[in-house]
């Protein structure tokens, strides 16, 4: 048997010195050159909802960054300029949504404005404060003449003209907003002004909290197709909901606290002919409760509006008539049940306008002096188990 072979391993060949020191700091600075040319951590910035991120402004300390994805466009100590520099870098001429999140809390003018141009949904994941006076159409977020936008968040404080305002947008959807709002004026707008021949079409509103508001917490003109989840106004200067020439409105609940004190505004009102469709009422705007409590009014419907009709009606302690119902048509009031404590339910008009027709008040009761007063007469009236106070017809 042949002997096994025996392997023996070969020295290892020693390198001078320098030539390992040189491959050494060659190795050092390619790793440098890695480092310096990665993305910041925070470049695409971070969701607050867990969406896909495409722009972002971030805080860094006094620093605000503005990115499009991990490209950074601008670097300066202006939110404002940051977030908008941000929208400005999303793709252009797209025809789907691209977000753009802000990662940091800061301050901006009430004389400036966040701008979105169509298909962008901006989510902002800290406070926006907005500080000192402003004039005209200016908001901490506006748009005009646009389509597919969206705000997934905000939370804004402060002084703005308009906390949001969309004029001729269509397609707009307003998920969780929040106004802690120290005077200023309204707090949302909505309307068509820009162009009147045509509705601003397809609105949703998820949630809006407004405090604090020198005018209404949320405000329509001019809208064809609103969805409305929830309104919350506390201590506004005038209404909670107004809908202005509106027709196609799906509200769940509008529940206002001190709106409007010392004025005729109401928790929700509708006026200019909102809910008129062609020159018809047919029952197009519908509210699944209105809470109100203090303030001006609580429900008011007024010029020419009507094809309303509000399920659930819970109204204590307001200042001036807790429903008023002047110079409108087909409304229906507490068709699921309704409490109305202290005032009076008038049904009135003037004469500029034709009077009231098709009113229908059923399943309320009333308290602590409530009662219903009708003058002038309205055509095809129906109270129906109306208790509690009394009822004074024409």
């Amino acid at each position: 048997m042949a002997p096994a072979l025996r392997t023996t391993s070969l020295p290892a060949r020693r390198r001078p010195r320098a030539a390992l020191l040189a491959t050494l700091a060659s190795v050092a600075l390619a790793a440098t050159s890695l480092v310096a040319t990665a993305a910041p951590s925070q470049a695409a910035g971070t969701s607050c909802t867990g969406s896909t991120v495409h722009g972002a402004a971030v805080q860094d300390g006094s620093t605000w960054r503005a990115y499009r994805g991990s490209t950074q466009l601008y670097a300066g100590g202006d939110m404002l300029t940051a977030i908008n520099t941000a929208i400005g870098g999303l793709d252009a001429g797209r025809t789907s949504k691209q977000r753009v999140v802000v990662n940091g809390s800061g301050t901006m003018s009430a004389n400036a404005r966040i701008t979105l141009p169509s298909y962008t949904t901006l989510e902002s994941c800290g406070t926006i404060h907005v500080t000192g006076t402003g004039s005209g159409n200016v908001a901490g977020v506006y748009m005009r003449g646009a389509t597919d936008i969206e705000v997934a968040r905000l939370h804004l404080t402060g002084t703005p003209v308009y906390g949001i305002f969309a004029r001729n947008v269509d397609n707009l959807r307003l998920r969780e907003i929040d106004m802690r709002l120290s005077g200023g004026g309204i707090g949302v707008r909505i309307d068509n002004l820009g162009d009147t021949s045509r509705y601003a079409r397809n609105i949703t509103i998820d949630s809006a909290y407004v405090s604090g508001a020198g005018s209404h917490a949320v405000e329509t003109y001019g809208v064809d197709g609103l969805t409305v989840g929830t309104v919350t106004a506390r201590g506004v200067g005038e209404s909670g909901l107004l809908l202005n020439a509106t027709i196609n409105a799906r509200i769940s609940v509008v529940d206002a606290q001190n709106a409007g004190t010392g004025t005729g505004y109401a928790a929700f009102r509708i006026a200019n002919r909102a809910g008129r469709v062609g020159s018809s009422y047919p029952t197009n705007i519908e509210v699944g409760t209105v809470r109100a409590s203090g303030g001006g009014r609580g429900i008011f419907c007024v010029s020419e509006s009507g094809g309303l009709r509000v399920n659930r009606v819970e109204i204590a302690s307001t200042g001036n008539n807790p429903v008023l119902i002047e110079n409108c048509t087909n409304v229906s009031l507490a068709t699921t049940s309704g409490t109305i404590s202290r005032g009076d339910v008038r049904l009135a008009a003037r004469s500029e306008f034709p009077a009231n027709r098709d009113i229908t008040l059923r399943n309320l009761v009333l308290s602590n002096g409530a009662r219903v007063v009708e003058s002038p007469c309205t055509t095809n009236l129906v109270i129906s188990n109306v208790t509690g106070g009394s009822i004074v017809r024409c």
